[in-house]
């Protein structure tokens, strides 16, 4: 990781507390550091088991506003820890996970997104881009992107309430990443309109996607089936060939 300079630019609201768990003590620390120029408190555990004790159990500290999640770790890869963090009881299981991977293997990418990943960061990585990323995903949790003007979006017996930042089907809860609790909300709030790639990343990131990234098409599975009464044959979520998806406005 690159050495850099101090961050220019606080923010009043960046106090957040965060988990990193990582076996590299010397980056754990760098990022620390540097994180905390920016007012983020770092907490630091070496390995999977610590890190889900600091999220639950009777050696649990305060839930933190994000996790970044390491891979390659001494006693469980990255993947299962994320999948166990997703299967905690309670808000725990809510946390957003920023994760680390090696650098040019976008099948770890794809796998850790679809057990529940928010976001993805390659090795070796800038500082800045850390940063970068973790504000776009704290000010997605806190639902500072939200541009419509009513609160409750509702397409038939789907609900997407973006203040409380809940979906329901029916009454009944879908299961959503605060990723793509946001993609959700993006494309509903353009429902009807065709949507390349492109278009919902910048929405929700502010950035368009890079070259062969298939992340979006990821979490397009994972919210169909969350969703969908037959995710195979989506009436909510439509894929346009060659183009994009379309939120469909009539629905049910």
């Amino acid at each position: 990781m690159k050495t850099v300079s101090k961050p220019r630019y606080y923010t009043a609201a960046m106090s957040s507390q965060l988990l990193m768990i990582e076996d590299d003590a010397r980056l754990a620390q760098m990022v620390g550091e540097y994180l905390g120029q920016s007012g983020l408190q770092v907490t630091h555990r070496a390995d999977g088991k610590s890190g889900l004790a600091q999220l639950q159990g009777p050696d649990a500290g305060p839930l933190p506003d994000l996790v970044i999640l390491d891979l390659m770790l001494p006693d469980m890869d990255g993947l299962e820890v994320c999948r166990r963090l997703r299967a905690l009881p309670g808000p725990a299981a809510q946390v957003p996970v920023l994760m680390l991977t090696a650098k040019g293997d976008p099948m770890d990418r794809v796998i850790g997104l679809e057990i529940g990943a928010d976001d993805y960061l390659p090795k070796p990585f800038e500082p800045r881009e850390l940063l970068a990323r973790i504000r776009a995903i704290l000010r997605r949790r806190e639902g500072g992107g939200a541009q419509a003007a009513a609160n409750v979006l509702r397409f038939g017996q789907l609900e997407i309430d973006r203040d409380a930042r809940t979906v329901s089907v029916a009454g009944a809860p879908a299961e959503l990443t605060s990723y793509q609790f946001d993609l959700l909300a993006a494309m509903a709030e353009r429902a009807g309109r065709v949507l390349t790639r492109d278009q919902i990343m910048e929405a929700v990131r502010g950035r368009e996607l890079e070259a062969f990234d298939r992340s979006i098409d990821v979490h397009m599975g994972r919210i169909r089936a969350a969703i969908e009464q037959d995710a195979k044959n989506p009436r909510r979520i439509l894929t346009v060939r060659g183009v994009g998806y379309v939120f469909a406005k009539q629905q049910d």
